[in-house]
Formats: C-alpha cells, sequence, structure tokens
C-alpha cells in the first residue's frame, strides 16, 4: 500500500473516507448486557472516533447519544438516567434517546437549539448495534447466523486491542498462519482439540489459496495436503466490512470476530461461537467463560481489557516456547493474534512491507474497502447492504483433488442456515 491508501484504510473518524464508509452499515456498539436494566446506569462508548453514552431508557430501549451537554460540554456520563432520557447533573438539560433536548429548566425555549447527536439502535445476537450514517440511507438489520439464533444457542465476548481495525482484521483473514502461531495450543484447547483437521494442518505449513471474490465481500479457500486422494481445505469468508468467519473444528462451536474501530489507533474484537442446530453446553461455555478458544480472560470484570497485555509483555513464557508449549511464547489463541499485531504498532507502515502469495486475500480485501471508499465519495453506492449476503458459513471439508473448491461452495455454503454444517 502506498501511503494515501494507508491513510483512508486506517483513518475512520468523523468526515473521513474510511469513517464515512463504515458509518453506511449497522456498526456493534456495546453488549446488551452493559445496559441490562431500564433507567440503569448509563456507559461510556467510544466508536468510529466518536465519543458516545449509552443507556437503556425507561421503556426499556437501548440508546445511543452524544456523551457531552450541548450547554457547556459536561459529561452526561454523571447525568441521570430518568424517565426516557438523561438529565445533566450540572444545570438540568434533558436529553431523549434521540440525542433531542426536552428540557432546559433554566430557559425552556432554547431547546429546539441544544440537541446533541442521537444514533438508533436495535438489538441481536446479544449486541446492541447503532447505525450512524444518513438516515435515508439506513440499511436493513444484520443477517449473520448467529444473530437469527435463540439466546441459548450463541456466547458473545469483546476485548480491547490497541491496533487499528485494520490490522486486527487482516490477522482474521490470514488462514495461513494457524499453521504456526497456533500449532501447539490446539491440542488442549477445549474447543479445538481431538478432530482430524489439525493433522492436515499441522503437516502441510505451505497453504495454497484460491481466493473467490462475492456480492458480501470475499471466500478464501485454504488448501492443504489432506488423504492420498483428496484436498484439505480450510474455507473461511469475510463478510464486507468487518465480519469474518473462522474454519470450524470438528463438532466444536462455530466461530467468527467482528473488528470495530474504536477509533484510528484501538478497535473492538468481537469474539462470537454458537451451535446452529443444538443450544451451546454447559461444558461449551465454561470453556468460553473462561477465555478459551477464541475468547479471553480479563484483566478486570468489566474491563474487557485481557490478562495478557502489553502492560505484562502479554505473560510470555520463554521456557513454554522453547519446550513446544507456546510457539510464540504467549498463550491463548486470541492473545497470540493480537500480541502479534500489536507489536506492529498501532498502524503498521504498510510502506515498508514486503507481502507473499499467502496475502492474496488481504491485498484483495484492502482493494474492496479502498475502492468502496472512493466511490461513495463520488456517490456510488456502497457494496453488500443486502443483509440477505450474510447468511454464509465457513467450513472445513475434504474433496477430491479433481473438485473445484468454489463450486462446492457455492452449492453447500451459500444461505446456509438450512444445511449441514461441513467440518473435519
Amino acid at each position: 500500500m502506498n501511503k494515501e491508501m494507508s491513510e483512508t484504510l486506517t483513518r475512520v473518524g468523523p468526515e473521513t473516507r474510511m469513517g464515512n464508509l463504515l458509518r453506511r452499515y449497522w456498526v456493534p456498539a456495546l453488549m446488551s448486557s452493559e445496559i441490562a436494566e431500564p433507567d440503569g446506569p448509563q456507559v461510556r462508548v467510544q466508536l468510529l472516533g466518536e465519543k458516545l453514552l449509552a443507556f437503556r431508557n425507561t421503556d426499556g430501549q437501548a440508546s445511543l447519544i452524544s456523551e457531552f451537554c450541548s450547554h457547556r460540554g459536561v459529561s452526561l456520563f454523571f447525568g441521570r438516567n430518568e424517565e426516557n432520557g438523561i438529565r445533566c447533573a450540572y444545570h438540568g438539560l434533558k436529553f431523549n434517546s434521540a440525542g433531542q433536548c426536552v428540557d432546559v429548566p433554566s430557559a425552556p425555549q432554547a431547546c429546539a437549539r441544544m440537541h446533541i447527536k442521537g444514533y438508533p439502535c436495535i438489538e441481536r445476537g446479544g449486541i446492541v448495534w447503532t447505525y450512524m450514517g444518513p438516515a435515508d440511507q439506513q440499511p436493513e438489520l444484520p443477517e449473520l447466523e448467529w444473530c437469527t439464533l435463540p439466546a441459548e444457542h450463541v456466547y458473545v465476548s469483546k476485548r480491547l486491542q490497541y491496533s487499528s481495525y485494520l490490522q486486527a482484521m487482516e490477522g482474521g483473514i490470514d488462514t495461513a498462519h494457524v499453521s504456526y502461531v497456533h500449532r501447539y495450543e490446539v491440542d488442549s484447547d477445549p474447543m479445538h482439540k481431538g478432530v482430524k483437521a489439525l493433522d492436515y494442518i499441522k503437516a502441510d505449513g505451505n497453504v495454497v489459496f484460491e481466493i473467490e471474490k462475492t456480492p458480501f465481500g470475499l471466500s478464501l479457500f485454504g488448501r492443504r495436503n489432506g488423504e492420498p486422494d483428496s484436498y484439505y481445505w480450510r474455507v473461511t469468508q469475510w463478510l464486507f466490512p468487518w465480519f469474518t468467519l473462522i474454519a470450524p473444528f470438528g463438532d466444536h462451536a462455530l466461530g467468527g470476530h467482528i473488528w470495530v474501530p474504536i477509533d484510528d489507533h484501538s478497535c473492538w474484537a468481537w469474539s462470537i461461537n454458537w451451535q446452529p442446530n443444538r443450544p451451546l453446553s454447559q461444558e461449551e461455555l465454561d470453556a468460553m467463560k473462561a477465555g478459551m478458544g477464541i475468547h479471553v480472560e480479563y484483566e478486570a470484570p468489566g474491563s474487557f481489557v485481557p490478562a495478557a497485555n502489553r502492560e505484562n509483555g502479554y505473560q510470555m513464557d520463554r521456557v513454554a516456547q522453547k519446550e513446544h508449549r507456546a510457539y510464540s511464547g504467549v498463550f491463548g489463541f486470541s492473545a497470540q493474534d493480537y500480541s502479534l499485531q500489536e507489536s506492529m504498532g498501532s498502524i503498521q507502515n504498510h510502506e515498508a512491507e514486503r507481502l507473499l502469495p499467502t496475502d492474496k486475500a488481504i491485498v484483495m480485501a484492502r482493494r474492496m474497502l479502498h475502492e468502496a471508499a472512493l466511490g461513495l465519495e463520488e456517490g456510488l453506492m456502497p457494496p453488500a447492504l443486502d443483509s440477505s449476503q450474510q447468511r454464509v458459513r465457513p467450513a472445513g471439508v475434504l474433496l477430491p483433488k479433481e473438485q473445484s473448491p468454489v463450486e462446492w461452495a457455492r452449492e453447500h455454503l451459500a444461505d446456509s442456515t438450512e444445511k449441514p454444517v461441513f467440518s473435519l
């Protein structure tokens, strides 16, 4: 990437090219459980460089407004959540869920000029989603498979990551790294262990890729040697603009991520596991809550800061690295990924990269985002606004060497909610 492309892709604040593009989609804002009670405590939220305040109003509606009072800029975090609005603790101005000022005690006639930003919210999959773009361009609601399942089928977590959303998301797109940084922990992690796929992944680190551009984003086909007459294909999906779906392992829960910018230099990494055809077992839930699989253990309850973080060197264990228990010396799938991604700097020097054939999907995703951001400036509609295109699955499958994985995926993975899960 040259400097212009890097700047375009990583700058996400108001009135930036990428910021304008990402605001045209439903944005995961926070967990529904963070604002569980009507008239309960409000929560600070930062998205796409904007400082916001989330609360559940008296009627139970999830709400998201600017953090700051229009009077003299006081944070409404200190305000009172009451009677379907937030009342500023400084001079009593009150704002409803739409950010409209509904009361100025000292000057009622001033209400009409005191409004602040307010964004519409919906709840799906245990997440409060918000739309931050033009009101007349609001897209259809998210329809990723896990959004449409009963709550007991789905587990969602999030964590803070100190890097741009782009390099975090590129880790989700990059399936080649599984043969290296995760190669030891897969044998013991309860969300991955005991499946045949691990034999193929470990035996063949020379992944050959096929990439298909789709209406929703990209399908990534990573080929490894399988049985003598077949290849093992890991099919992962990148759904525009920030969703990734992970190729599954055996009967373990399906998994995916959402990579949402907080600002230019940090992001929320959402992690989701789900079982399409049954509730998650207590054993599965216990493992996820303990930070196993794609989830993390937190530094403190409610902080969303991982216990292994940059302040403590990600709890790196050089002895474990030497003894082949942790490839990089860091334990935990997510920690293994974000420790390396954060090591690049919050925004890596893209101009200094020397890319390899295994980076083809990353290059294609960058181009698609860049083209969409520039196209929006010229009045073109952003891609993948049709939420029905989100009904797609990842897969892990053995196919005869002569069979096209692209053709196979079109038949078995598109609009896949009523189809079997393909995994090894």
